[in-house]
């Protein structure tokens, strides 16, 4: 398994894999599949400051894909950033997203970030652990601040500095 820098080449792969979180999970607060032409922008937004990861198999198959945003607009959020990371169903459970997680720190440290956010749908307890893992420290619980599937969902928050 190896972790690369998220290319233009692996719109379809990304696509893929983040559009069935969209369509089959509360992970992702989106209720409607990205297209294409999103895609693509996606993966230009994440070209700088703010990088996307993918993690590839021998075959160079996108089986995972991770990325630093913008914690908030205003200018003196701009040292602190919010991960994400989704790993193809197929091969949960086999570190994957840790090593995406991995590399996202190092990246951040790289970058000049200073603190890192992860916003997490309450119950989801894998990436509870991975966060918790990789040093992130829970700092809060939104209650209810989103609706899926007929469903109130809370974001769990954890904070790591880095």
């Amino acid at each position: 398994m190896a972790i690369r820098r998220a290319e233009s080449r692996d719109t379809e792969a990304i696509l893929t894999i983040y559009n069935v979180a969209v369509v089959e999970t509360t992970v992702t607060f989106d209720l409607v599949p990205r297209s294409h032409e999103e895609q693509i922008d996606w993966i230009n937004d994440h070209s700088g400051s703010y990088p996307a990861v993918v993690a590839v198999d021998g075959a160079d198959t996108v089986v995972g894909f991770g990325s630093l945003s913008a914690y908030r607009d205003r200018p003196a959020y701009t040292t602190t950033v919010e991960d994400s990371v989704y790993v193809e169903e197929s091969v949960r459970g086999q570190k994957i997203g840790s090593l995406i997680l991995d590399e996202l720190i190092r990246l951040g440290v790289d970058h000049g970030f200073h603190s890192v956010i992860a916003r997490i749908v309450g119950g989801h307890e894998a990436s509870i652990a991975l966060h918790r893992a990789h040093g992130f420290e829970l700092v809060g619980t939104e209650r209810e601040v989103g609706r899926k599937f007929n469903k109130w969902l809370d974001i769990v928050l954890m904070q790591r500095i880095l």
